[in-house]
């Protein structure tokens, strides 16, 4: 079941169409971002019809209570939250004194617009009101080039009749979020004012009990019309507006440039946020708003040089992966390694805003190949920095060394359900699997060996303190822990967690000894501590069946009903929208790949009878209710030859919110998952792998044509172009390289085709 709003087509998300009934739907599909800001879809004009009104600022964020009736020693002091930010693309539009709100006014020639090649947000319609037809024209984005830049044109053309046009253009700073209590507000004015003919709105966070610093958040609003007339400045409690008004007759056009700079105390002096927000509009103001898309344009043509994804055949797949890559970038490119990428981004407030394992799990395997190298290194700076607060976590556990957060703004946990913050401990596994990800991936181990050492090894000294030595089996246990699938919690041995412990001690002792002097003197791992973990590594006990020939998902997971959800009634998915949170947890549905999760990561361990067997016996009872899920289906599926099953999951994967297939997307969309559309491609349909060398064994699916990609790899960029008959790879850039092709080891200096 999929709901599609928008027409397919392989650049653009539009539609003719404006369904109220889905309007939420519709503006977290158009939601914009430069990773230092973003806006959900809404409308620039008010809109009296359900909305969801969201502006976030990268970075900024509130702690919020989590001491309730059932509050547990360990827990953390806050859960952190993303607040919904100053509106300031916001733009009333009347027409002889009525305003412009399509909840209550019928538009004619209506559309809608996103483009993918350059985020440029276009709306257009045209309204009748007193006799007086007027075409509107709204067009905006967030600078890619000057990332606190916002930049909007708006233009109304009277088609019929004459009468009175009028703008009010406002920052809008009394906004609440989805989430707050009784009408709370997270803002305090600390200004609002008209300054050099820029309007000035600087707002505050309130003050939290926590010690956590205050966030303060500057706006200055340029405002340029044609043709020029009186702006009428008023102000008010968090909000300041300029109203422009017009007297015109059939023909005439008039329009607003509007130009908003952001800064925040996360980079500028207090003093200086409103000094250095009025430089950055002077400097704009030497570019008018096409001239300022034009550059835009070209730095996402940059972008899309070494990322973009060709499907041939195929305009459904082509948007799906075009516009994952679109939002991703959206959200984040390396611009700060203070920041990370939370599971909504800058399109919704669900999940906190914060950051969890999915960036090191889904995201940095796709950014090592589509992005310049030091947007990963951006990513493991991130990491690397929280350390402490890693300590500060495993310590509230009573436990040594780093237990890195699910979810986090500064390293420290904030997350409040027990399942979670205790539990869900494999987390802590993929930190050091992106270490590894980007070792293996670059061919550079400068990074492990100096500062990467110290993450891999305070998380092996966590696990090494959570196991626990059962006596009766003379095999080491880990219990009480959610997997990654969360529709089981407080399970025993989750085969995934155990063998990720085991990989990270292993991992840990192959490199150590390897390590920089300062970074052995930082870690003074002793003796004793290397043959604890290696005992554990030798007698980690991993639960299999030998009958089923599986590795067994936990300890008591195949005394469970199991059945394939097939033979689930289709009205009663997604399950956590229609069960009881203790049917789900009895029950043998899987919401996302977890035995499969460890297959997909460690590869080259297993061998194609053991990932077979294993996946013909998990697929069938997963739900893929959640969005990390499909990508990893369809990669092993690939290599097991399922084409059709792999197919099935690249498309649930790559339109899992342009169909909204969970029916959760109004909420905001499954940003860190929009990596799963090219890694389903690239690692599955093209069969990459990078743990031992570069190599590729693609296939065609047989209801595409073909499609090519490119990646950068150890300094150089290479071209990947398959169809039904062969495949062929361009040496673009760089060195020529030895790598593998269907088994064979081939010399890449400029181009190489193989048949297949």
């Amino acid at each position: 079941m999929y709901k599609r709003l928008f027409e397919v087509d392989p650049w653009t998300l539009k539609t003719t169409s404006l369904p109220k009934e889905d309007k939420r739907l519709m503006e977290s599909l158009t939601s914009l971002g430069n990773g230092y800001m973003g806006s959900r879809g809404m409308f620039e004009e008010q809109y009296s019809g359900d909305t969801h009104q969201g502006v976030y600022i990268a970075g900024v964020w509130f702690p919020d209570k989590t001491r309730v009736g059932w509050w547990k020693n360990g827990y953390p002091d806050y859960f952190g939250k993303v607040i919904n930010a100053t509106n300031f693309i916001a733009v009333d539009l009347f027409v002889n004194g009525v305003a412009v709100d399509l909840a209550t006014i019928a538009p004619e020639d209506f559309l809608v617009e996103l483009n993918m090649h350059n985020g440029l947000l276009t709306r257009k319609f045209v309204v009748t009101i007193d006799k007086v037809q007027v075409e509107f024209t709204l067009e905006r984005f967030l600078s890619i080039v000057e990332s606190r830049l916002s930049l909007q044109k708006i233009s109304a053309r009277i088609l019929k009749g004459s009468g009175e046009i009028s703008f009010i253009s406002r920052l809008q700073g009394n906004v609440q979020n989805e989430d707050a209590n009784y009408d709370e507000n997270f803002w305090e004015e600390r200004q609002v004012a008209l300054m050099e003919n820029y309007g000035v709105l600087t707002a505050e966070t309130k003050a939290n009990p926590f010690g956590v610093s205050r966030f303060t958040v500057s706006y200055v609003m340029d405002n340029q019309v044609t043709p020029q007339t009186e702006k009428i400045f008023t102000s008010g409690p968090l909000v300041c507006q300029e109203e422009m008004i017009w007297q015109g007759a059939q023909g005439d056009v008039f329009t607003l440039e509007k130009t908003v700079a952001v800064t925040t105390s996360r980079d500028e002096e207090m003093d200086q946020l409103v000094v250095k927000a009025s430089d950055l509009l002077k400097n704009a103001a030497n570019k008018n708003f096409s001239q300022h898309l034009q550059e835009q344009t070209a730095a996402w043509e940059k972008r899309w040089e070494q990322s973009d994804v060709k499907i041939f055949g195929s305009d459904e797949a082509q948007q799906g992966i075009r516009f994952n890559l679109f939002q991703l970038f959206s959200t984040y490119y390396g611009e700060d390694e203070r920041l990370n990428i939370g599971p909504k981004g800058f399109t919704g407030e669900k999940y906190g805003g914060a950051t969890y394992w999915d960036t090191e799990a889904c995201i940095v395997p796709m950014y090592l190949s589509v992005a310049p190298k030091k947007v990963t290194e951006k990513l493991l700076q991130y990491r690397l920095n929280q350390l402490p607060g890693a300590f500060v976590n495993a310590k509230r556990q009573g436990l040594k060394g780093a237990l890195y957060p699910m979810v986090t703004f500064t390293g420290v946990e904030c997350h409040n359900e027990w399942e979670i913050t205790f539990e869900e401990l494999h987390r802590n596994g993929a930190i050091v699997e992106a270490i590894y990800n980007y070792t293996t991936y670059t061919g550079d181990e400068n990074y492990l060996l100096n500062d990467g050492i110290k993450v891999v090894v305070e998380v092996a000294r966590f696990w090494a303190d959570r196991v626990h030595f059962s006596k009766r089996r003379g095999l080491y246990m880990i219990h009480g822990v959610t997997g990654p699938n969360e529709y089981e919690n407080n399970i025993n041995n989750n085969w995934y967690t155990n063998y990720l412990a085991r990989w990270v001690l292993t991992y840990a002792l192959e490199n150590l000894p390897k390590a920089s002097v300062d970074a052995q003197k930082f870690l003074q791992v002793s003796s004793e501590e290397i043959f604890h973990w290696q005992d554990i590594v030798k007698k980690m006990y991993l639960p299999e069946d030998d009958e089923l020939g599986i590795f067994v998902q936990h300890d008591t997971f195949l005394d469970k009903d199991l059945m394939p959800a097939e033979n689930l009634d289709p009205k009663e998915r997604p399950l956590n929208q229609h069960w009881s949170w203790d049917k789900i947890l009895r029950s043998c549905f899987i919401k996302q790949a977890d035995v499969l999760q460890g297959i997909y990561f460690f590869n080259d361990a297993f061998t194609l009878e053991e990932k077979k067997r294993n996946f013909d016996f998990y697929e069938p009872m997963t739900v893929h209710e959640s969005s990390l899920s499909a990508s990893v289906h369809a990669i092993l599926a690939a290599e097991l030859g399922y084409e059709e099953k792999a197919v099935e999951m690249y498309q649930r994967t790559s339109r899992l919110d342009l169909d909204n297939y969970n029916n959760d997307t109004e909420d905001g969309l499954h940003i860190t998952s929009m990596s799963g559309g090219w890694l389903s491609i690239v690692q599955g349909f093209a069969g990459m792998k990078t743990t031992n060398g570069l190599s590729f064994k693609p296939f065609c699916p047989k209801d595409w044509q073909g499609y090519s990609f490119t990646i950068g790899y150890q300094e150089r960029l290479i071209e990947v172009v398959v169809d039904h008959d062969s495949v062929t790879l361009n040496l673009k850039e760089g060195q020529a390289i030895e790598l593998e092709l269907y088994g064979q080891t081939v010399a890449l200096k400029d181009t190489v085709s193989a048949v297949y």
